[in-house]
Protein backbone atom coordinates (compact mmCIF):
# COMPACT_ATOMS: atom_id res chain seq x y z
CA UNK A 1 0.00 0.00 0.00
CA UNK A 2 2.15 2.79 -1.32
CA UNK A 3 2.19 6.06 0.53
CA UNK A 4 0.33 4.96 3.64
CA UNK A 5 1.36 4.95 7.27
CA UNK A 6 -0.23 1.54 7.72
CA UNK A 7 2.19 -0.63 9.69
CA UNK A 8 0.51 -3.99 10.37
CA UNK A 9 1.55 -6.89 8.17
CA UNK A 10 -1.01 -8.02 5.60
CA UNK A 11 -3.64 -10.38 7.00
CA UNK A 12 -3.28 -13.97 5.83
CA UNK A 13 -5.92 -16.66 5.53
CA UNK A 14 -6.11 -20.43 5.09
CA UNK A 15 -9.76 -20.30 3.95
CA UNK A 16 -11.09 -17.89 1.30
CA UNK A 17 -12.33 -14.45 2.30
CA UNK A 18 -15.14 -12.61 0.52
CA UNK A 19 -15.71 -8.92 1.18
CA UNK A 20 -18.45 -6.59 0.04
CA UNK A 21 -17.28 -3.14 -0.99
CA UNK A 22 -20.07 -0.61 -0.49
CA UNK A 23 -19.27 2.64 -2.25
CA UNK A 24 -21.02 5.99 -2.56
CA UNK A 25 -19.70 7.31 -5.92
CA UNK A 26 -20.85 10.93 -5.53
CA UNK A 27 -17.34 11.96 -6.65
CA UNK A 28 -16.80 9.25 -9.26
CA UNK A 29 -13.06 9.83 -9.84
CA UNK A 30 -12.32 9.70 -6.11
CA UNK A 31 -14.52 6.62 -5.63
CA UNK A 32 -12.79 4.84 -8.52
CA UNK A 33 -9.35 5.48 -6.99
CA UNK A 34 -10.51 4.15 -3.63
CA UNK A 35 -12.07 1.09 -5.25
CA UNK A 36 -8.81 0.39 -7.10
CA UNK A 37 -6.86 0.53 -3.84
CA UNK A 38 -9.36 -1.66 -1.97
CA UNK A 39 -9.55 -4.27 -4.73
CA UNK A 40 -5.76 -4.50 -4.99
CA UNK A 41 -5.45 -5.07 -1.23
CA UNK A 42 -8.21 -7.68 -1.16
CA UNK A 43 -6.70 -9.57 -4.09
CA UNK A 44 -3.19 -9.33 -2.59
CA UNK A 45 -4.52 -11.15 0.48
CA UNK A 46 -6.09 -13.85 -1.71
CA UNK A 47 -9.63 -12.61 -1.14
CA UNK A 48 -12.55 -11.96 -3.45
CA UNK A 49 -15.05 -9.15 -3.48
CA UNK A 50 -18.29 -7.77 -4.81
CA UNK A 51 -19.07 -4.09 -5.24
CA UNK A 52 -22.38 -2.31 -4.71
CA UNK A 53 -23.07 1.38 -5.11
CA UNK A 54 -25.39 3.46 -2.96
CA UNK A 55 -26.57 7.06 -3.46
CA UNK A 56 -24.49 8.64 -0.69
CA UNK A 57 -22.40 8.16 2.43
CA UNK A 58 -25.48 8.09 4.66
CA UNK A 59 -26.73 4.97 2.87
CA UNK A 60 -23.48 3.02 3.33
CA UNK A 61 -24.22 1.74 6.87
CA UNK A 62 -27.76 0.75 5.85
CA UNK A 63 -26.51 -1.24 2.86
CA UNK A 64 -23.86 -2.97 4.99
CA UNK A 65 -26.44 -3.80 7.66
CA UNK A 66 -28.77 -5.25 5.04
CA UNK A 67 -26.00 -7.33 3.47
CA UNK A 68 -24.89 -8.59 6.87
CA UNK A 69 -28.42 -9.85 7.56
CA UNK A 70 -29.34 -11.04 4.07
CA UNK A 71 -26.17 -12.16 2.25
CA UNK A 72 -23.00 -14.11 2.92
CA UNK A 73 -19.87 -11.97 3.26
CA UNK A 74 -17.00 -12.25 5.70
CA UNK A 75 -16.61 -8.49 6.03
CA UNK A 76 -17.28 -5.12 4.48
CA UNK A 77 -15.42 -2.11 3.11
CA UNK A 78 -17.16 1.27 3.30
CA UNK A 79 -15.92 3.76 0.68
CA UNK A 80 -17.07 7.30 0.01
CA UNK A 81 -16.07 10.91 0.18
CA UNK A 82 -17.65 13.90 1.89
CA UNK A 83 -16.18 17.29 1.00
CA UNK A 84 -17.09 20.28 3.16
CA UNK A 85 -19.53 22.63 1.48
CA UNK A 86 -21.26 25.85 2.45
CA UNK A 87 -23.83 24.31 4.81
CA UNK A 88 -23.89 22.19 7.95
CA UNK A 89 -25.02 19.18 5.89
CA UNK A 90 -21.33 18.14 5.83
CA UNK A 91 -21.32 17.68 9.61
CA UNK A 92 -24.49 15.59 9.54
CA UNK A 93 -23.23 13.30 6.79
CA UNK A 94 -19.80 12.85 8.37
CA UNK A 95 -21.10 12.22 11.88
CA UNK A 96 -24.05 10.01 11.00
CA UNK A 97 -22.26 7.80 8.45
CA UNK A 98 -19.40 7.27 10.91
CA UNK A 99 -21.82 6.61 13.77
CA UNK A 100 -23.70 4.06 11.65
CA UNK A 101 -20.53 2.17 10.82
CA UNK A 102 -19.40 2.27 14.45
CA UNK A 103 -22.73 0.84 15.61
CA UNK A 104 -22.46 -1.97 13.04
CA UNK A 105 -19.01 -2.78 14.41
CA UNK A 106 -20.27 -2.85 17.98
CA UNK A 107 -22.87 -5.38 16.85
CA UNK A 108 -20.15 -7.65 15.46
CA UNK A 109 -20.17 -6.61 11.78
CA UNK A 110 -16.60 -6.50 10.41
CA UNK A 111 -16.23 -3.16 8.60
CA UNK A 112 -13.24 -1.20 7.35
CA UNK A 113 -14.25 2.47 7.23
CA UNK A 114 -12.93 4.30 4.18
CA UNK A 115 -15.33 7.24 4.10
CA UNK A 116 -13.15 10.29 3.54
CA UNK A 117 -14.19 13.49 5.33
CA UNK A 118 -12.17 16.35 3.91
CA UNK A 119 -12.13 20.10 3.52
CA UNK A 120 -11.49 20.20 -0.23
CA UNK A 121 -11.02 18.18 -3.42
CA UNK A 122 -7.20 18.25 -3.24
CA UNK A 123 -7.30 16.55 0.17
CA UNK A 124 -9.73 13.95 -1.18
CA UNK A 125 -7.56 13.14 -4.19
CA UNK A 126 -4.42 12.81 -2.04
CA UNK A 127 -6.17 10.37 0.29
CA UNK A 128 -7.89 8.35 -2.45
CA UNK A 129 -4.98 8.03 -4.89
CA UNK A 130 -3.34 4.57 -4.65
CA UNK A 131 0.04 6.21 -5.28
CA UNK A 132 -0.41 8.69 -2.44
CA UNK A 133 -2.28 7.85 0.79
CA UNK A 134 -4.33 4.94 -0.62
CA UNK A 135 -7.13 5.04 1.94
CA UNK A 136 -9.20 2.53 -0.06
CA UNK A 137 -6.51 -0.08 0.54
CA UNK A 138 -6.32 0.93 4.19
CA UNK A 139 -10.06 0.36 4.64
CA UNK A 140 -9.83 -3.04 2.93
CA UNK A 141 -6.84 -3.98 5.09
CA UNK A 142 -8.79 -2.99 8.22
CA UNK A 143 -11.72 -5.20 7.19
CA UNK A 144 -9.36 -8.09 6.43
CA UNK A 145 -7.68 -7.76 9.83
CA UNK A 146 -11.07 -7.83 11.55
CA UNK A 147 -12.01 -10.97 9.60
CA UNK A 148 -8.72 -12.55 10.67
CA UNK A 149 -9.42 -11.66 14.32
CA UNK A 150 -12.92 -13.11 14.08
CA UNK A 151 -11.55 -16.34 12.68
CA UNK A 152 -8.81 -16.45 15.31
CA UNK A 153 -11.39 -16.17 18.07
CA UNK A 154 -13.61 -18.82 16.49
CA UNK A 155 -16.50 -16.75 15.18
CA UNK A 156 -19.54 -15.41 16.96
CA UNK A 157 -20.43 -17.63 19.93
CA UNK A 158 -22.17 -15.17 22.18
CA UNK A 159 -23.91 -11.82 22.02
CA UNK A 160 -21.68 -9.01 20.73
CA UNK A 161 -22.13 -5.35 21.58
CA UNK A 162 -25.81 -4.53 21.60
CA UNK A 163 -26.96 -7.93 20.30
CA UNK A 164 -28.62 -10.15 22.90
CA UNK A 165 -27.41 -13.61 23.75
CA UNK A 166 -28.99 -16.27 21.51
CA UNK A 167 -32.15 -17.78 22.98
CA UNK A 168 -31.06 -21.28 23.98
CA UNK A 169 -33.99 -22.02 26.29
CA UNK A 170 -36.51 -22.91 23.57
CA UNK A 171 -36.84 -26.47 22.29
CA UNK A 172 -36.72 -27.30 18.57
CA UNK A 173 -40.52 -27.64 18.60
CA UNK A 174 -40.91 -24.21 20.23
CA UNK A 175 -38.67 -22.52 17.65
CA UNK A 176 -41.37 -22.88 15.00
CA UNK A 177 -44.09 -21.55 17.30
CA UNK A 178 -44.73 -17.80 17.47
CA UNK A 179 -43.21 -16.00 20.44
CA UNK A 180 -45.61 -14.88 23.12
Amino acid sequence: MAGTEYTLPRATFTDPVKLLIVVAPFYRDIADMMIAGAVAEIEASGGTHEIVEVPGALEIPTAIGMADRMAKFDGYVALGCVIRGETTHYDTVCNDSSRGITLLGLQGTLVGNGILTVENRDQAVARADPIQMNKGAGAAAAALHLVALGRKWGGRRKGVGFLPEPDTTRSDHDKDAPKA
